[in-house]
């Protein structure tokens, strides 16, 4: 009696993994676990700081595969941001500002969950910041995206708001970069807002994406 107990405990559980819904049968998202800045072939370090920030754009399908959602379709480009701070006093990252430059000069700013979002809902959606003096409302696009993409989005991004001594925070920025072609080729990210212990701003960071395309790929 008991062996036909576990029997039947087997075939239900296998059941109900067969008939779940996909979204919660696919694998949670784990976040990369980061490596030293300076590790990353594009980064930028500044000696005198001990700061070093890297930028590892996710564009190959080996790499994207971590995400249960194709950024790439829906014109995303996801890239790992990382700052360590080999400093012996924290920095400050609470204004951060990022741009990427492409190699046309378009110049893109993250863009935030709820452009994601809205983009995934509505692929014709732009994410864009409109460069008019006075910004135009945007209607808020109901789609099927699921809470489990959500919370992947969100726990994938870049919220690190300072950096300690000795430690490195890391994280994701999203790029609309739709309609754009090659959008790494050519560009370069710039980032300003890293203050010291002192209260003074770094001098600002610029990492060629170039290096990033030009690295040898591993085996």
């Amino acid at each position: 009696m008991r062996s036909k107990k576990i029997a039947w405990a087997a075939v239900l559980v296998a059941w109900a993994a067969i008939s779940a819904p996909v979204w919660l049968r696919a694998k949670n998202f784990v976040k990369p676990e980061a490596k030293s800045a300076i590790n990353y072939p594009a980064h930028d370090f500044h000696r005198d700081e001990q700061v070093a920030i890297a930028a590892d754009p996710y564009d190959k399908p080996d790499k994207a595969k971590i995400f249960s959602i194709n950024f790439d379709e829906h014109g995303l480009l996801p890239v790992f941001f990382v700052i360590t701070n080999d400093g012996d006093h924290p920095v400050s990252i609470n204004n951060l500002e990022i741009t990427l430059v492409t190699g046309n000069h378009s110049k893109l700013t993250p863009i935030t969950p709820e452009d994601i979002f809205r983009r995934l809902s509505n692929p014709q959606a732009n994410t864009r910041p409109v460069p008019l003096p006075i910004p135009i409302p945007q209607k808020k696009v109901k789609g099927a995206v699921s809470k489990k993409e959500m919370d992947e989005i969100e726990s994938a991004q870049f919220a690190a708001k300072a950096v300690e001594p000795h430690s490195t925070q890391s994280g994701f920025l999203f790029f609309d970069v739709a309609g754009i072609s090659s959008p790494l080729e050519g560009a370069s990210m710039e980032i300003t807002g890293v203050v010291d212990a002192k209260g003074t701003e770094l001098l600002f960071f610029e990492i060629p994406m170039d290096k990033y395309l030009n690295a040898p790929v591993n085996p």
